[in-house]
């Protein structure tokens, strides 16, 4: 038998029995992923979480920072320092150099005892503006807190809140804070979107090894089932000339016909958002940065040791006067200068940084200079070149609620640093905060493309036509879906056609050994 024969029997018998055992898993994937075109997995975002605090009143607020620092066993190596509320108290929410985070009353100075059933029942009435909720019990991790994010918070608390859309919160056993909120309808549609869609059902914690395997596996298989579809559908198909029924294809039967028709249409789709999904496990850590930005030569110091010369109040009492209601205030360090950022309702910022003339002035953005000198620490090789973007470009970009990166502020403008290093490292700095929003070397950028591009179409010329390109997805996957169904008949009939087969000769069998 020649070698393409052989090469070819070979493919139609790998997409026949893959496809026996495939085809359902298929259907599940592309139908949970038409949920999660519309609604996204539940996460508390910036927003949500920033309208539910209470302004921090400044007559009753605070004891002075380091006061609060003084009860961290390594003040100097204290890493994040926030002024929050929570159960509409305000707080002083520490993260240690480890991780680990303590919460300080900001009224007492004094740390706040570990969060008790009543201390999350307050602090999730308080954040749904005092609706009745009943405690459900601590849970370390469920279905829908899988983030590693969450970490620090478990255990988690689950309150169930009386209101309209039934909503669940999870609350933080160390600082008490609220993490997630989780309506009722968002579960509902998660069970058959995201929750089916990435396989939870088999995900145990953040860090599940298994897991990752269990799906990389299956998107392998799903590839190259998808891939050995399209090849069998372009050989069976007549470009020139026709079958003797008349027809390009040489499929009578319903269901295979319209198999191959649909998979000539949709399969090349099908086949690269099965073949992005399983990019989007990053397997074997293709897609790892080979170089990371150096953020602690970027901040050159931590807020535990280097803070602004101003007192929590003086720093309210700054923005209050600029007409800025502060929800919460964070100190940072840039560049080895210690400076003060506040969040109000709406998510916007202010900074309040030391002025070149003496004293403190409140800033709505980062000079682009201060900035630059601060970002050329990231990488040790130096600058290629730096730009103020005024428009979003291929890997900077905003994304909507139902996203998974619904929470990535992507503010304009940004500062694009391009560095000189091997892998063509790209930071983009947020002059609003002083954060380094994201950073891409070459390999990163590689995984965007066979993630991010071919699972999500998210270019943004593509997103400025949002309601068009979800349209577009939705009939694109429905065609998907009709593939898969058609390929779960043929399944079915080829499962029973085996089963029939083996049910004839099993007498035959039986017989010759008596």
């Amino acid at each position: 038998m020649p070698r393409a024969v052989r090469f070819k029997r070979l493919v139609y018998l790998i997409h026949r029995w893959c496809g026996v055992v495939g085809c359902i898993l298929m259907l599940l994937w592309l139908g949970s992923g038409l949920v999660m075109l519309y609604v996204g997995y539940p996460r508390l975002l910036p927003a949500e979480r920033l309208a539910a605090l209470p302004a921090l009143d400044t007559p009753r607020c605070c004891v002075p920072v380091e006061q609060a620092l003084q009860r961290s066993q390594r003040p100097d190596q204290v890493r994040q320092v926030t002024l929050t509320s929570v159960a509409g108290q305000p707080r002083y929410i520490l993260r240690e150099g480890g991780g680990g985070l303590i919460a300080i009353d900001a009224i007492t100075g004094y740390r706040v005892p570990p969060i008790d059933s009543r201390g999350a029942l307050a602090s999730a009435r308080a954040f749904m503006g005092g609706t009745d909720a009943t405690l459900m019990g601590t849970v370390l991790d469920d279905r829908w807190t899988h983030s590693g994010a969450l970490d620090p918070h478990r255990p988690l608390y689950r309150v169930e809140i009386h209101d309209a859309a039934s909503t669940l919160l999870y609350i933080s056993s160390a600082t008490g804070e609220v993490v997630m909120d989780a309506p009722l309808a968002q579960r509902g549609w998660n069970f058959v979107g995201a929750w089916l869609h990435w396989l939870y059902m088999f995900r145990d914690g953040s860090k599940d090894v298994v897991w990752s395997w269990t799906v990389i596996v299956l998107s392998a298989a799903g590839t190259v089932l998808a891939l050995t579809g399209a090849l069998a559908g372009i050989w069976r198909w007549r470009f020139s000339g026709k079958y003797k029924s008349g027809s390009r294809s040489p499929y009578r039967d319903t269901a295979m016909r319209w198999h191959h028709i649909v998979g000539l249409a949709f399969g090349g789709l099908v086949l690269t958002w099965v073949f992005s999904g399983l990019m989007s496990m990053n397997p074997v850590g293709i897609f790892d940065a080979k170089q990371r930005p150096d953020m602690d030569a970027y901040r050159q110091g931590l807020p535990g040791a280097i803070r602004p010369a101003l007192s929590t109040s003086q720093a309210l009492l700054h923005l209050k006067q600029k007409g800025f209601e502060t929800r919460e205030l964070e100190w940072r360090v840039l560049h080895g200068q210690g400076y003060l950022l506040a969040r109000d309702a709406r998510g916007m910022t202010r900074l309040v940084a030391k002025a070149p003339a003496g004293g403190y002035e409140v800033m709505e953005r980062w000079p682009r200079q201060t900035l630059q000198a601060a970002g050329a620490h990231l990488i040790s090789q130096g600058i290629e070149s730096a730009q103020l973007l005024t428009r979003h470009d291929a890997f900077y970009y905003q994304r909507g609620e139902a996203s998974m990166y619904a929470a990535a502020e992507r503010r304009l403008p940004v500062l694009r640093i391009d560095f000189r290093d091997a892998g063509q490292t790209m930071a983009y700095l947020d002059p609003y905060t002083g954060d380094v929003v994201l950073s891409l070397d070459r390999s990163q950028r590689t995984g965007r493309w066979l993630f991010n591009l071919l699972h999500s179409w998210d270019l943004p010329a593509f997103l400025r036509f949002d309601t068009a390109r979800d349209v577009v997805l939705t009939l694109c996957s429905l065609g998907g879906a009709i593939l898969a169904i058609t390929g779960c008949v043929i399944g079915y009939r080829r499962l029973r056609i085996n089963a029939h087969a083996h049910a004839r000769r099993s007498p035959l069998i039986g017989a010759g050994k008596q």
